[in-house]
């Protein structure tokens, strides 16, 4: 997998714009006294099993906020944290399982504005062992993967639309089997495939 590193390090090391929930939404008005809280998501490309796969969650339909939803591990950045890798990391450790020192960071992925107010900094790893999955009762649903030649092939993205506070709102979607990956996930792994694609 020396290529797929590489290739990662040499994308992820060009400064990018970042992308925002608003990108197919102009009509959507950024509220101009938000504030942007700083979070950190682990886009973990497993090199374990055949081919190369990345690691995402469902979400508990218990949770308040985004229930049964597809998701990164990951989550904001909290005091202790001394930035947006560490956040991610640790998120991953307590959601998943995944130890701390086992992901090998490549690199970010430009940053992700969400309609609720985050700026989320997808940390790209590689995972070279296994390790022994533990989902967080009451937060975590389900921890799963889905081949990297999915979410970077560009046919498998559709733009889809539904109504929001009000208004028709456009997001990405990246289905694979009876995972319907939608939202601010399917956008950040949509930047994933546009940047190794430039």
């Amino acid at each position: 997998m020396r290529d797929l590193r590489h290739s990662l390090k040499a994308v992820l090391a060009d400064q990018r714009e970042g992308s925002s929930d608003f990108d197919l939404n102009p009509d959507l008005a950024l509220p101009k006294d938000r504030r942007l809280r700083p979070a950190g998501v682990l886009v973990a490309i497993s090199l374990v099993e055949e081919a190369p796969r990345v690691i995402l969650t469902k979400r508990s339909s218990a949770l308040k906020h985004h229930p049964g939803q597809i998701a990164f591990p990951g989550g904001k950045l909290d005091e202790g944290d001394v930035d947006v890798t560490a956040a991610a990391l640790r998120e991953a450790w307590e959601e998943i399982g995944l130890p701390k020192d086992l992901p090998e960071v490549i690199g970010l992925l430009p940053s992700h504005e969400t309609v609720t107010s985050f700026q989320v900094t997808p940390v790209v790893a590689l995972l070279h062992e296994p390790f022994d999955i533990r989902p967080e009762a009451g937060e975590v649903a389900e921890v799963f993967s889905v081949p990297l030649s999915h979410v970077l092939n560009p046919d498998n993205y559709i733009v889809t639309s539904r109504s929001w506070r009000g208004t028709r709102r456009h997001y990405y979607t990246v289905p694979f089997g009876p995972y319907y990956i939608w939202g601010a996930t399917a956008r950040m792994l949509r930047n994933l495939a546009g940047v190794l694609q430039s």
